[in-house]
């Protein structure tokens, strides 16, 4: 069991009034995630919609622990915390340079048939490549 990581960084334009990251964009960074996630267990959403099976969400939930910005180094990791028969719950722990824990957030992602909308059962081929980055805590 694997956790995703990959960095990220602070632009200007991402900062808010207040002179930290804006809250908005961990939402950016949740997509990127997610995006990076399902590529690195194979299974890119660009394959995965030429097959009408696409990724949507259905819930977002962030924590806000310490302030991030302009300059700051910023670690993602990114892992399945839950495989249900067509969701999956995603795990995200941002991290600024000095290790310091900076937000915690989690999204439930559900699967669906494109030309129906009704949820896409994972099967077999589609569910085994969830493992390598399947962490339940």
């Amino acid at each position: 069991m694997n956790k995703l990581k990959f960095e990220l960084e602070v632009y200007t334009f991402q900062i808010d009034i207040v002179g930290h990251l804006s809250n908005i964009i961990y939402v950016e960074w949740l997509e990127i995630g997610r995006i990076k996630l399902l590529e690195a267990m194979e299974l890119p959403v660009t394959e995965l919609t030429k097959k009408d099976i696409f990724p949507i969400l259905v819930n977002t939930n962030i924590t806000y622990k310490q302030p991030i910005f302009f300059g700051d180094k910023v670690t993602c990791e990114a892992w399945i915390s839950k495989l249900n028969e067509a969701s999956a719950i995603v795990e995200f722990r941002f991290y600024k340079n000095d290790g310091v824990l900076a937000a915690t957030a989690n999204q439930k992602g559900l699967f669906i048939t494109g030309s129906t909308g009704k949820p896409f059962r994972l099967t077999e081929e589609y569910r085994k490549p969830f493992e390598k980055y399947l962490i339940i805590e």
